[in-house]
């Protein structure tokens, strides 16, 4: 009956752990949810405790350190699976990163170190949960890549371009320029900087109600 204890609780426990954080990511609309999460801490709980069975209730640190160098790899190929570029925009990191923690919950509850795991899973329910609140409270820097399309001859020069995207709260890093659509239309491609996020929207509403402006496209760059 004991020997079914130390395998029952440590994987119900480690199935738990990665419930709790997979449900937050699942609530957030994230690709990788409750299921995905429960597995990685589930299998990395399994594979520490195969490796205890094999090498022994307490094997060497170095054959140990094997065991859990091969389920981080493993893991590894799962977070990268969920990064993708979108635009000027990279997402999946903190799903990856989420991803990587569950599975060291899965190998300190396959181990039998409850308080570092019971410590581990509420921080990072904390810093998913809380800490995406508190960064909506932070000044943060935004950056925009910004694309004006206007119809040639006409076009506005390059101080009423700037003047335009400044005018919302911006701040022009980059600028170069392009003629394009067989010498038929001019454009601005600028790299863009604020302080605060609702300058987007402010600037996407002056841009589609210019008559001068024949299209435009203002993506964040998000990481």
């Amino acid at each position: 009956m004991e020997s079914w204890l130390t395998v029952v609780v440590p994987l119900m426990g480690a199935l738990l752990a990665g419930s709790l954080v997979g449900l937050e990511r699942s609530f957030r609309g994230r690709a990788a949810g409750m299921r995905t999460y429960a597995l990685v801490c589930l299998t990395s709980s399994m594979l520490m405790l195969l490796g205890r069975q094999a090498l022994g209730a307490v094997p060497p640190s170095f054959q140990l350190s094997q065991v859990v160098q091969g389920i981080m790899t493993g893991v590894g190929f799962l977070g990268a699976g969920v990064i993708f570029r979108e635009g000027f925009s990279v997402r999946g990191l903190t799903t990856a990163a989420s991803i990587w923690t569950t599975a060291g919950l899965g190998v300190l509850i396959g181990l039998g170190l409850w308080a570092p795991a019971l410590l581990g899973t509420l921080a990072t329910l904390g810093v998913l949960s809380g800490f995406r609140y508190l960064e909506r409270c932070l000044p943060q820097e935004t950056y925009a890549q910004l694309l004006l399309r206007f119809a040639r001859p006409g076009f506005p020069d390059e101080g009423h371009a700037r003047a335009l995207v400044i005018a919302q709260g911006f701040t022009v890093v980059e600028i170069s320029y392009r003629v394009g659509g067989g010498g038929t239309h001019f454009e601005y491609r600028m790299t863009l900087f604020t302080l605060d996020r609702t300058s987007l929207g402010r600037l996407a509403a002056k841009l589609a109600a210019s008559p001068a402006v024949l299209e435009f496209r203002l993506e964040p760059k998000v990481e």
